[in-house]
């Protein structure tokens, strides 16, 4: 087995073939890794938007901020990355400019008075979740292509092309994935 240099604020990208047709869980997924560590890693799936807004969850939070699907991991808790770490006390650092967690109530009054907005952060029902080693193997089985150099902002792209806007990043090498469908079972 091959080992992978893994670091948070690195960004998976699924391949389309390298799943179970039916698990449509991660299809045309990308993935910003969170933490990394000996037990193993953590992340978002940045391009499942769900059918939730954030005031629908949390009725004292009153943001109209679309809900997205983090992963199979915890479906039922909340959680949020986000680029205001001076506004958000107790985050944790990914990258030098995004941030996960941080205190929900300061976070909610925040949104209340307009200090942060869409454009700021990005809420996840659950997360995405490997033991020690496992990424490491899905990587090696080309479940995955990780990269440290997408270069698109979390907060602004469109969800529907999120996922070929990260293929085109890979170079020309992986562009014949561009053409994939969104549903396995359709080609």
């Amino acid at each position: 087995m091959t080992n992978h240099e893994i670091n948070k604020g690195d960004y998976l990208i699924a391949l389309p073939s390298a799943y179970n047709p039916n698990d449509v869980e991660f299809n045309q997924s990308v993935i910003l890794l969170t933490d990394h560590n000996i037990d193993g890693c953590m992340g978002f799936i940045l391009n499942k938007p769900t059918a939730y807004l954030l005031s629908e969850l949390v009725p004292e939070s009153n943001g109209a901020f679309t809900v997205y699907h983090g992963g199979p991991v915890e479906s039922d808790r909340l959680f949020c990355i986000h680029k205001c770490p001076d506004l958000i006390p107790d985050s944790i650092a990914i990258t030098d400019q995004l941030y996960w967690g941080g205190d929900f109530t300061t976070i909610f009054n925040h949104i209340e008075k307009g200090l942060l907005t869409h454009l700021d952060l990005r809420f996840f029902m659950g997360y995405a979740g490997w033991d020690n080693g496992q990424l490491d193997m899905e990587l090696s089985s080309q479940h995955w292509i990780k990269t440290d150099a997408i270069h698109l902002n979390p907060f602004e792209q469109p969800t529907k092309t999120y996922w070929k806007q990260a293929i085109q990043t890979l170079g020309t090498e992986f562009s014949v994935w561009l053409n994939a469908p969104e549903n396995p079972n359709l080609n």
